[in-house]
């Protein structure tokens, strides 16, 4: 059957977003904006992710969604947990070797198809670069998504750095001791007040043939190809940055927060009001919002892989407890690798009038509720533009990839979080716990916080927003070109 002579004419963009549940959720909301601007849309994701959607969502998900279509492509790897996020450094191995040939053949099957219109542009994830590739080899542009802030990508391109200079890997252990981390990454404007233990946190490696230290590499060199490369963030947050970042890269589109913009579609269709979540949100949690008082609830919640050790769950469990603070605490099934999650002796009895715990939620829901005054983070950079959105403060637990950098422009560069420190210990939890919700440091946060969220509002407003206009900027100078 031939596609409809209004089909054919369609711009048809291909979206390839890393296989992780925050890179997932900021590609579908770009993939949402250019639906709504009349591209015909096709989201890829890996098959182990794909099965996973239709056990969340059910079986009639993807039913009822003009011009938006779904495909999958092999990650290489063997079943695992379906209930579980992937190892990175697994899917950084498996990913170049085993998906480029099966994504270049899902390319010439949708250029040759007789139902949807030929392929015009690849946006592809930032760190997914085979897309790249592929895109190159038909003849079709390719636009790199980094879901990421500028602080998180100059990490990457500063991991890159010290990889070519020798830095890191390093020599051996006596890095976590001897002060290496310590030093300033005086060399780069706009990170003057950074440190090495603010970089990537796959530099803190000794094994020289480390996977994540290889992929990161060739990932930032291959952005070099790319026809432009969006950062999901917005002029004002990180305009010294970005200044650093435009001669490094090709041109450069700020579209942030994303939500804002997804919000300015008017017609509420199939398409503009999915979501897609791995994990089933379970909804009771906002009858419980809404019986607490305004500002006063602590928002818990680590993203879709960090994982911690029993001990960890514990004393954050007891730093809960001791603050006296009512708190919504997001529990995921693999939130502790290898063992059921184990919470203290009587804290479900103790905590059981302020505090609710629940498997997994609508995030941006809670934090745009009146009850949430504060978000305890992993510092994720999907979770940070969301809370930044609501003009919520931060209490910040980063352990992993771009997270440190994200914390530090938190605390020190944008004057909205307080940092708990790395070994985890109740007395702190629940000192900082009670300074962000009723200290003087929490008030000056939410302050702070919402001049931020107004900011955002700005840059997103239509029609003279930056990140509005870089949004129709980008499809007007790239995407259609």
């Amino acid at each position: 059957m031939a596609p409809a002579p209004e089909t054919c004419k369609k711009p048809h963009a291909v979206f390839v977003p890393f296989p992780a549940q925050s890179h997932i959720t900021a590609s579908l909301k770009l993939a949402k904006l250019l639906h709504h601007r009349g591209f015909h849309i096709t989201f890829v994701n890996t098959e182990f992710n794909h099965k996973r959607l239709l056990k969340s969502k059910g079986s009639t998900f993807l039913e009822n969604l003009p011009d938006f279509c779904f495909e999958t492509f092999p990650d290489g790897l063997p079943p695992s947990d379906e209930d579980a996020t992937q190892s990175v450094p697994a899917l950084c191995e498996s990913m170049p070797r085993n998906s480029l040939v099966p994504f270049r053949e899902l390319l010439a099957k949708l250029n040759n198809s007789a139902v949807v219109p030929p392929v015009t542009c690849v946006v592809s994830d930032g760190v997914m670069t085979f897309a790249l590739q592929a895109a190159h080899e038909m003849n079709v542009r390719c636009v790199l998504f980094w879901t990421f802030a500028a602080c998180g990508f100059l990490s990457f391109k500063l991991c890159a750095d010290l990889i070519d200079s020798g830095i890191t890997p390093f020599k051996d252990s006596s890095y976590l001791t001897d002060g290496s981390l310590e030093a300033p990454v005086d060399w780069v404007p706009g990170l003057e007040n950074f440190l090495f233990k603010h970089i990537l946190t796959f530099i803190q490696t000794t094994d020289p043939n480390n996977v994540v230290l290889s992929y990161v590499k060739g990932e930032i060199e291959a952005n070099s190809k790319a026809s432009a490369v969006i950062l999901h963030t917005f002029d004002a947050l990180e305009c010294r940055l970005l200044d650093v970042l435009s001669p490094m890269l090709p041109p450069i589109y700020t579209i942030g927060p994303l939500q804002p913009l997804v919000d300015q579609i008017s017609e509420k269709t199939a398409v503009s009001s999915m979501d897609f979540s791995l994990w089933k949100a379970e909804d009771e949690c906002f009858e419980w919002l809404n019986s607490k008082d305004q500002n006063s609830v602590i928002y818990v919640n680590f993203g879709s892989y960090e994982v911690f050790t029993p001990s960890e769950i514990q004393e954050l469990a007891l730093g809960l407890a001791e603050s006296k603070k009512n708190f919504l605490w997001i529990l995921r099934p693999d939130l502790v690798k290898g063992n059921s999650i184990i919470l203290p002796p009587d804290f479900t009895t103790e905590t059981k009038d302020r505090g609710l715990i629940v498997g997994w939620c609508q995030q941006e829901k809670v934090l745009s509720h009146p009850s949430v005054g504060g978000f305890l983070t992993h510092c994720g950079w999907n979770s940070i533009m969301e809370g930044i959105t609501a003009g919520v403060p931060f209490l910040c637990l980063p352990r992993s990839t771009d997270q440190p950098a994200n914390c530090k422009s938190i605390c020190s560069e944008w004057g909205i979080g307080l940092e708990i420190s790395k070994n985890i210990k109740k007395d702190e939890v629940g000192m900082l716990v009670k300074e962000v919700l009723e200290g003087e440091k929490g008030r000056k946060m939410k302050k702070r916080a919402m001049e931020w969220k107004e900011q955002a509002a700005a840059a997103t407003a239509c029609p003279h927003g930056s990140s509005f206009q870089n949004l129709e900027r980008l499809v007007k100078e790239v995407l259609l070109k």
